[in-house]
């Protein structure tokens, strides 16, 4: 599967959600405790042995960025995305 991106979209504005998506996006809301909803489908491409992944954002999406970019960091050498473990 060397050939093998994922592509993740990251929502828009989550308009059922509106209380809880007032200030940031739907996958940036926060799910049992640490986690938020972008963390499902980017653990579901690592553990299926995928790592070229991408997030296309949409809408209030500085939240998500900085979520994704603490949790999870790009190895140099493998060229694959990595979970750091915190």
């Amino acid at each position: 599967m060397h050939r093998v991106i994922c592509l993740i979209l990251g929502g828009g504005r989550g308009t059922r959600l509106f209380p809880l998506t007032k200030s940031r996006s739907k996958p940036a809301m926060p799910v049992a405790g640490r986690y938020r909803l972008i963390d499902i489908p980017i653990s579901n491409c690592i553990n299926s042995g995928l790592n070229h992944i991408y997030v296309l954002t949409q809408f209030l999406s500085h939240s998500l960025h900085r979520h994704i970019s603490n949790t999870y960091k790009f190895d140099m050498f493998d060229r694959g995305l990595r979970q750091t473990h915190k």
